[in-house]
């Protein structure tokens, strides 16, 4: 018997993360020491208090049937709340707030929604694979706007084509940024919002690393700009802020008919989040300025140690402002994959080639601070040995 894959399935490359593990699981089977600075995928438990919360509720049998597929009203009021407390935003649960399983199944499957076979999107380069993914298995046709530091990692909007524009029906945003670290500013989002009211574009802003920042920044939501509401919608989600990230629980908030769209969608994949785990959800998110107090302290020692470290040993890194992620050019002559193959092999330490991201990565590695500060410091030890001295 013959079995083919389909098209859509072709015309994407191998899912960067699983050959990233892929690697990873060969290194260690080979009882290599291997350090993990790949996947960004937290290394910390989630907090007790979240998971009392969740045996509370599974004990309760009213739990083990279908979900609402909208979710709770409890849970949808109580990310209303959070984002009326972080960023004075105001939605309506009813109609503004979509819970997902995790942002990434939402991002993936709003282009079913919106996008028929041969219409265009703008999506960002380098950047989250399921945006280019999600446009392809929508049958989209997708128009990448490149991230360069001479542009702070910002699309330079000015410089897409007018008549791409015009094609265009839908873009993704991600900010603060995977895999770049960059942030960006209400004004940037001013300009967003303009250039989407003039090409009549839906703007779908990944805002899943807000909650991750350092030295006093505050990451702007896409939705308090004036008129955001009336172009797109905002994901987030609860895996990097309360580590949770086998959980699947995200949100997507902002224009109603939007998230009506995506609902729909929804309401023929999938059958809601496990009610026990949106009861622990709303527990999670009433204490979300602690656990945020606690991570912002944890990942701002680990970026010191691994940035300034780095830098010590003569390999010139940026410190992010924003994300657990730290994005390094290359040097000595690689390129993204070599380098990431060659800090394998002779530190036994993972990284991701920046191409992995995309055209526009090229040049850079990404590294995630997802170990403690001594793995931290034991690379960088392993990185200088190999590479700088």
């Amino acid at each position: 018997m013959s079995i083919e894959y389909a098209d859509r399935l072709k015309q994407l490359p191998p899912y960067l993360f699983e050959e990233i593990d892929r690697a990873k699981n060969k290194a260690i089977e080979e009882g290599r020491p291997v350090i993990d600075l790949g996947v960004g995928d937290p290394d910390r438990p989630t907090p007790d208090f979240i998971i009392r919360k969740l045996h509370e509720a599974s004990l309760d049998p009213s739990t083990h049937k279908y979900a609402l597929n909208r979710g709770l009203g409890a849970l949808r009021e109580e990310m209303a709340g959070w984002y009326r407390s972080r960023f004075k935003v105001e939605l309506d649960p009813d109609t503004e707030v979509l819970p997902l399983l995790g942002s990434k199944e939402g991002i993936a499957h709003v282009p079913l929604a919106f996008i028929n076979p041969g219409d265009e999107l703008l999506v960002p380069d380098p950047g989250y694979p399921p945006y280019n993914s999600g446009a392809v298995f929508a049958g989209g046709r997708v128009r990448f706007m490149p991230l360069v530091e001479e542009n702070g990692f910002l699309p330079d909007l000015d410089a897409i084509d007018e008549d791409v524009a015009r094609r265009c029906k839908l873009m993704h945003l991600n900010y603060p940024n995977n895999p770049t670290g960059a942030v960006c500013d209400k004004a940037f989002y001013e300009k967003v919002v303009a250039f989407a009211k003039k090409y009549d574009i839906i703007v779908c802003s990944d805002a899943a690393y807000t909650e991750i920042s350092f030295d006093g920044f505050n990451p702007p939501s896409f939705l308090e700009v004036e008129g955001a509401k009336d172009v797109g919608i905002e994901f987030h989600s609860l895996s990097k802020t309360f580590n949770m990230t086998g959980w699947r629980v995200g949100l997507a908030v902002g224009n109603a008919r939007v998230l009506n769209g995506l609902a729909r969608v929804k309401s023929n994949i999938d059958s809601g989040i496990f009610t026990a785990v949106q009861i622990a959800s709303i527990e999670a998110l009433k204490h979300a300025e602690k656990v945020k107090k606690e991570s912002v302290k944890i990942y701002t020692e680990r970026r010191d140690v691994l940035v300034d470290g780095l830098n010590e040993a003569g390999w010139k890194v940026p410190r992010p402002k924003a994300t657990f992620y730290v994005w390094a050019p290359v040097f000595g002559g690689y390129d993204s994959i070599s380098l990431a193959k060659a800090i394998l092999e002779k530190a036994d330490i993972i990284v991701t080639p920046g191409r992995g991201f995309g055209k526009s990565g090229e040049g850079y590695v990404r590294m995630a601070l997802t170990v403690g500060p001594e793995k931290l410091e034991e690379a960088v030890g392993r990185i200088r040995k190999v590479f700088f001295c």
